[in-house]
């Protein structure tokens, strides 16, 4: 355990990928480059504000050094640089976009989990800022922190955070877009994974026509990142496709099993890893409402609702096999691979219906039971995660126990609530499958009121004792925690139904 120049610094993505010829963060266009060496934007008075121990851990780290992880310094070893990758954003081929504030430090060889990718969220400009000055907000820093370590607890394939940075300087962001640009405070956050690799890492190349570039960063991911996977030929290629878009049908069946809304699932924010990345306007469904997102800017559309999450998983899935098809001497064998992240996703969902009722298998004449339920929840205001905790602790067919999950109890429709638990109770026989309920159901996850409060704190009063609180709370989602259930364990308060932070968010970071 030490300082950060005490790590086995690593830059393979560099020695082994093209880049580019210009070092700095003049915004340009970069063509047949995977990267672009950046230093990040100095802080003029950074101060270490979240630490996640856990982390620090994994990479040996036992000092914080807020001056390298706010973007002060750089340390021996470290060569940082953004990179370059493009994008669907929205169902729209946007071209090259980029980390445009987020600056990756260097690869670190650990003992125990292998070699991890160190980046600054938020460092300063890069050549793919465009217009923008690089930076994030303490806002969305602290959601950001959050919300990737409580997805870890909750069994979410996810980046992880180290640390929470304060710069000491104000970034002007319009919130909602609206025209109210305002001053506030900047932060930086340390994000950890195995590689920050998106889908459209590949596809910018394919855009572009540099299909060398495409086979070597192909390469590169699969030799480091998918031991045992190779990509010499067609039966090689199509493997290591299955394997991503299976870990991806993965990941999303995650994220609806806990109520979870990304928000932006743009081809550019999708990990080749199957992890989640990327939380901007991300949001937990409260009511349960299979159409609800978080994003203002996707409130007309609602593409990247809840419910729709899987089929733009496939979508997506879609463009990546797209872009390998200059690889392949027969492209028609990409399809089945798409049949089958399709039908995988479709599994999991059964699966994940079937653990959430406590069900075990799935079988053909619950659909009823499950749609039906779907059917309810459309008809009244029930928060999710509160419904399906407490329906895993009945002890009969007696709603009473579900009542503090609904919103407005008054104006739903009791008897046929009381007609739906009554179908599932002799469906379990009396006796659901409480164990596998109290593991996919948790009892605690990062509402966006809870995360504004702790927001709020250290925005207003420069205290952080919220964001420790959420932050030790969630490491452990499916226990009880009776000394903070009355605070926590609650539905979302009627001050956040509308609060911007609370009920929609943008992009604005």
């Amino acid at each position: 355990m030490g300082k950060l120049a005490s790590l086995a610094w690593k830059r393979r993505f560099l020695d082994e990928t093209p880049g580019d010829d210009v070092k700095g963060g003049r915004p340009r266009q970069v063509p047949g480059a995977c990267w672009s060496k950046v230093d990040p934007t100095p802080a003029p008075n950074p101060v270490l504000r979240l630490w996640s121990t856990e982390v620090a851990h994994q990479l040996g780290l036992s000092e914080s050094e807020p001056e390298v992880l706010g973007g002060s310094r750089v340390v021996e070893g470290m060569v940082p640089y953004a990179q370059r990758y493009g994008g669907h954003q929205f169902g729209n081929w946007a071209h090259q976009l980029g980390d445009g504030r987020a600056i990756t430090l260097g690869e670190v060889q650990t003992q125990e989990h292998g070699v991890l990718e160190l980046q600054l969220k938020g460092a300063g400009r890069t050549p793919y800022s465009r217009t923008a000055d690089g930076k994030a907000v303490l806002r969305s820093s602290i959601r950001e922190f959050l919300c990737s370590e409580a997805m870890h607890h909750l069994g979410v394939p996810t980046t992880r955070a180290l640390s929470l940075t304060t710069t000491g300087e104000d970034v002007v962001r319009d919130v909602l877009y609206n025209g109210n640009p305002a001053p506030e405070p900047g932060a930086v956050v340390c994000r950890v994974a195995p590689s920050f690799l998106r889908f459209g890492t590949f596809q910018i190349h394919v855009a572009d026509g540099h299909h060398d570039t495409l086979r070597a960063v192909v390469e590169h991911t699969v030799q480091h990142h998918f031991p045992g996977h190779h990509v010499a030929d067609d039966d090689g290629i199509v493997a290591w496709l299955t394997e991503v878009s299976q870990r991806t049908a993965i990941m999303i069946a995650h994220w609806m099993r806990v109520g979870f809304v990304h928000g932006v699932m743009n081809t550019d924010n999708m990990s080749i890893h199957g992890i989640t990345i990327d939380y901007g306007p991300y949001g937990w469904l409260e009511p349960f409402d299979v159409d609800w997102t978080p994003n203002t800017t996707d409130a007309s559309r609602r593409r990247y609702r809840y419910g729709q999450q899987p089929h733009i998983g496939a979508w997506n899935v879609a463009r990546l096999l797209e872009s390998m098809a200059p690889l392949m001497d027969d492209v028609t064998r990409l399809q089945p691979v798409l049949d089958a992240h399709m039908e995988h996703a479709m599994t999991l969902q059964s699966d994940t219906w079937g653990a959430k009722l406590g069900l075990g298998t799935l079988e053909a004449s619950d659909e009823a039971l499950v749609n039906d339920l779907l059917e309810r929840f459309t008809q009244s205001e029930v928060d999710m995660t509160i419904f399906f905790r407490l329906l895993g602790e009945l002890d009969g067919p007696d709603i009473s126990g579900l009542m503090p999950a609904f919103y407005s109890p008054g104006e739903a429709d009791m008897d046929a609530w009381k007609a739906w638990v009554g179908r599932w109770w002799e469906r379990v026989n009396g006796s659901p499958d409480r164990t596998t309920m109290r593991s996919t159901n948790p009892k605690y996850v990062l509402r966006n009121w809870m995360a504004q409060l702790a927001i709020d704190a250290a925005e207003e009063r420069d205290d952080y004792s919220v964001c420790e609180e959420l932050h030790e709370l969630l490491k452990r989602p499916y226990d009880d925690q009776p000394e903070l259930e009355a605070k926590w364990f609650q539905p979302r308060p009627d001050w956040a139904k509308h609060r911007v932070g609370c009920s929609m968010l943008s992009c604005s970071s």
